[in-house]
């Protein structure tokens, strides 16, 4: 009776999350660009990366925060903690960081913290193009508060609530999100997993620059200055749902998974991906996946077709074209914990993109 009740609770979670995000409108040409803090969408972690994040229903440990929060409560031992660097497109670095330690056997909670390094920026005007000597540089933070819970020995269910805050200059934005994900591991080598991510209020920007003094119009000379204030647009948060199953394959010398996902994006293509991952001698990891957006209007909003040279098929799928860069994901890892004594683990990942140099990941975990 208690298994059935877990069961019934997982299936009523993951019929939530579809109804969740069925009720914006996903995936149309008119929403693309329109959604901000896009920062939650640059993935950290190498493991899951490499696999073009299509691990969301087998991935664990704090690797899974990223790609399924449900994953978190498959840590082998009693605590984890991760750091993890990224050199993102346009030289801009993704620092990110977690710990977790599980409580009761059952209860795992952790914090997270990810932010971008864009480094000194210039500050110019329209009578200083080249520059005034002063120097600024954005901060985007993005703060985790995790929790995850194995319910039975199948299935997972976690969530993190996260804060997001964006500062460029004077100005700034606050905003809240929320993840929530759920796992079911049969005892075939079968898994399934669903994971919403970024679901929260809309974000604003403010800040003492967007206010500015005018002289009024025909007023006479030395008229008192009257303050103007520049009102902002809102803008919402990139919300997604993916839903993934993954297999257990032996090899012989090799054990490993076979992954797919599905990532419904609210404000931009959809996704396909698929992934690889194969562990020789219980020490090195090899992986791979690909990712290939979907258009659900390869016709566009107006039923005019695409006619450019990058345009792919009509059925909509795009992948390393202009407006879909991504290409083929690969990485490595290495458990040295055989060799040191210490739950400790290196990973690698690199993804090809079309117009610039490719982003790569560098992911230390350790296990206590």
């Amino acid at each position: 009776m208690i298994r059935q009740k877990y069961i019934h609770n997982v299936l009523a979670i993951t019929l939530l999350l579809g109804l969740v995000v069925d009720i914006v409108e996903a995936g149309s040409k008119k929403r693309r660009g329109t959604a901000g803090a896009q920062e939650l969408l640059i993935p950290a972690g190498s493991r899951g990366t490499a696999m073009a994040g299509a691990y969301v229903a087998g991935i664990s440990g704090l690797e899974a925060i990223e790609w399924n929060m449900a994953g978190l409560a498959g840590m082998n031992k009693s605590g984890q903690a991760l750091s993890s660097y990224s050199s993102w497109i346009a030289d801009i670095g993704v620092n990110s960081a977690a710990i977790a330690y599980k409580f009761g056997g059952n209860n795992v909670f952790g914090v997270s913290l990810k932010s971008l390094d864009f480094g000194d920026i210039p500050v110019t005007t329209a009578v200083l193009p080249d520059g005034t000597g002063e120097m600024y540089s954005p901060s985007y933070l993005t703060f985790g508060f995790l929790y995850s819970r194995k319910m039975t020995d199948r299935i997972f269910f976690g969530t993190t609530m996260k804060l997001i805050s964006e500062s460029i200059m004077r100005e700034n934005a606050r905003g809240f999100a929320i993840d929530a994900g759920v796992q079911y591991k049969s005892e075939t080598g079968f898994s399934l997993g669903a994971s919403m991510k970024n679901l929260g209020l809309n974000m604003l920007f403010s800040g003492p620059d967007l206010e500015e003094f005018h002289t009024p119009e025909d007023t006479e000379p030395g008229t008192n200055t009257e303050p103007r204030r520049i009102h902002l647009q809102n803008f919402e948060l990139p919300t997604t749902l993916e839903l993934g199953i993954s297999y257990n394959v032996n090899l012989g010398p090799a054990t490993g998974v076979v992954a797919a996902s599905f990532l419904n994006n609210n404000f931009s293509f959809d996704e396909y991906r698929l992934g690889a991952e194969f562990l020789f001698a219980e020490m090195l990891s090899l992986r791979g996946g690909l990712s290939l957006g979907y258009d659900p209007e390869p016709y566009g909003a107006d039923g005019i077709e695409n006619t450019s040279d990058d345009a792919e098929d009509k059925d909509g799928f795009e992948s390393n074209s202009e407006e879909f860069i991504w290409g083929p994901t690969f990485g490595v890892g290495l458990d040295l914990s055989k060799l040191t004594g210490l739950g400790v683990t290196v990973d690698y990942a690199y993804r090809t993109a079309k117009f610039f140099d490719g982003v790569s990941w560098l992911t230390l975990t350790v296990a206590f």
